[in-house]
């Protein structure tokens, strides 16, 4: 190499801004850059400098959080056999493949829109996730995180970035102080990045629960999640036009058994809504074999049971308003229900 060759070769201009000022020595080399070369600009006060193991920033100074994220990739990524070019994405033909590996823990949750998390330059490291099997060791601001089976990545600002869920419980594994845990588990669910469900399915497969600070949360989360799904539920009924049903009743055979609570019934139609809050830290098969009881046993008295999720109810009101719907018109075909009390819950 000459003194005259350009120190970022021409052929990386296709690249976006970030990823000509972050390269590994592998995609410099391929670009006619050779080690030693690389050597003499990332040497002390020069002008490049190793930003991590097998990463250069091309120019001087600290870097930007879009730096250090995309360098984080960039060293926890698989890297392609040599001789064979990474391959573009069919979205994004210009921008490398980050394989095997997503940014997870409070560096996605910010990413994703969360505010109690702290800004990206102000964290002390950036949780990378990548399969078990990787041989790979933590590095400088790099935390290496490890995992059987890697989420589907979440694309945000053109990075790979762990499901809210699954950023959340890594993000939970390092924290000990129950508030900033409550306050990242309730924007989750208050913001609508997700459903309780999910947050306590990854709780519970990282083994989290057993943390009393965590535990509490949790707790939390679900009243949370409960309240916010039954104002859905009443929205859903007003807005779409459904006759008002009495709401948050228990139902009773006279001078018999308890029946169960509901979240909405018509008593004239014997038609029944339940809101489907699975996943606190029961069994979902044993919880939805109590479910299926319930259900079993109302219907063999006449009562319709509808059962609604959290996630439907955002998602398809609609949808779910009309199967409502659909039960109530259905009424007048029916044999008539049992005579059952129906008491406030």
């Amino acid at each position: 190499m000459t003194h005259n060759t350009p120190l970022s070769p021409r052929p990386l201009r296709h690249l976006s801004d970030v990823h000509r000022r972050v390269l590994t020595t592998a995609q410099l080399r391929s670009h006619g850059v050779p080690a030693t070369e690389i050597a003499e600009q990332c040497r002390p006060g020069g002008p490049w400098q190793q930003l991590l193991p097998g990463v250069v920033m091309l120019h001087p100074g600290p870097p930007t959080s879009e730096e250090r994220l995309h360098g984080a990739l960039l060293f926890a990524a698989r890297q392609p056999a040599p001789g064979v070019p990474a391959q573009p994405t069919p979205d994004s033909p210009h921008r490398p493949v980050y394989a095997d590996a997503m940014i997870t823990g409070l560096a996605a949750l910010t990413l994703h829109g969360f505010s109690a998390t702290p800004p990206l330059l102000s964290l002390d490291h950036v949780d990378v996730l990548v399969p078990r099997m990787r041989r790979l060791r933590s590095t400088s601001y790099v935390r290496v995180l490890r995992t059987p089976a890697l989420p589907a990545p979440e694309p945000v600002t053109g990075l790979p970035v762990a499901p809210v869920p699954r950023a959340l419980a890594d993000a939970v594994a390092d924290l000990t102080d129950a508030e900033s845990v409550r306050r990242l588990l309730t924007e989750a669910v208050r913001g609508r990045h997700c459903e309780p469900a999910a947050v306590v399915r990854e709780l519970t497969r990282a083994k989290l629960l057993s943390r009393p600070h965590v535990s509490d949360a949790v707790d939390s989360l679900v009243a949370e999640g409960r309240a916010i799904a039954e104002d859905r539920l009443y929205r859903m009924v007003q807005e779409h036009g459904l006759p008002d049903p009495v709401w948050n009743v228990d139902l009773r055979l006279p001078g018999g058994p308890h029946l169960g609570g509901l979240d909405a019934y018509w008593p004239e139609q014997a038609v029944a809504v339940e809101l489907d809050m699975r996943a606190p830290r029961q069994d979902e098969d044993a919880l939805w074999s109590e479910y299926a009881r319930k259900r079993e046993h109302l219907e063999r008295l006449g009562i319709t049971v509808v059962h609604v999720t959290p996630r439907k109810l955002r998602e398809s009101a609609e949808q779910q308003a009309a199967v409502i719907r659909t039960a109530l018109m259905a009424a007048d075909d029916r044999d008539p229900a049992a005579h059952v009390v129906v008491l406030p819950r």
